[in-house]
């Protein structure tokens, strides 16, 4: 009994496993929303979000999980993009630590400016758990859509996202860490 329980949970696991790997975000086209947000840590992400405030695809963009140090004019020059443009349509957001708080810091961030629609811009294989917290942050309000950076994992981040993103649903779902 025992036994073909735990065959019945591999099974699922790998099935949903599979379909995480099949329906990674891609990069939306032809989209516009009120606002973008891009969470740090991955790379291309900022300069996707970048290209899209640029091509009018959106009024404002926060970057959530900029450390504390980091000054506008730094990543302005980084990304070879004017100062102005950060001045008039760009928030750096220093709160946030991880998934959970990008979430957090976005919903207070969208909040303010009453935004109704948000394009989320981060990496492929993060989009699904990114998307989870930020929806469950934001409620049924404002529309979230998720545009996936491509990128090329190691294997091993894959099942780890993969399970980290397990958890936290289940943990919404029971009403824990919330």
């Amino acid at each position: 009994m025992i036994r073909r329980l735990l065959s019945l949970m591999l099974m699922l696991w790998l099935l949903g496993f599979a379909v995480f790997m099949l329906v990674l975000s891609r990069p939306l086209n032809d989209v516009v929303t009120d606002a973008i947000v891009v969470p740090t840590g991955g790379p291309g992400r900022i300069q996707r979000g970048l290209e899209l405030l640029q091509a009018r695809a959106a009024k404002r963009m926060l970057i959530t999980g900029v450390a504390p140090e980091v000054e506008a004019s730094e990543l302005a020059a980084e990304y070879k993009v004017s100062d102005q443009i950060f001045d008039c349509c760009i928030d750096l957001g220093q709160e946030a630590v991880d998934t959970k708080s990008n979430a957090t810091e976005t919903a207070r961030w969208v909040r303010d400016h009453r935004y109704r629609t948000v394009r989320l811009v981060t990496s492929d294989w993060h989009m699904a758990r990114a998307r989870l917290e930020l929806a469950y942050a934001l409620g049924n309000d404002v529309e979230v859509v998720g545009d996936g950076v491509p990128s090329h994992p190691r294997f091993a981040t894959l099942v780890a996202e993969y399970n980290k993103f397990l958890l936290r649903q289940i943990a919404l779902w029971t009403g824990i860490g919330r």
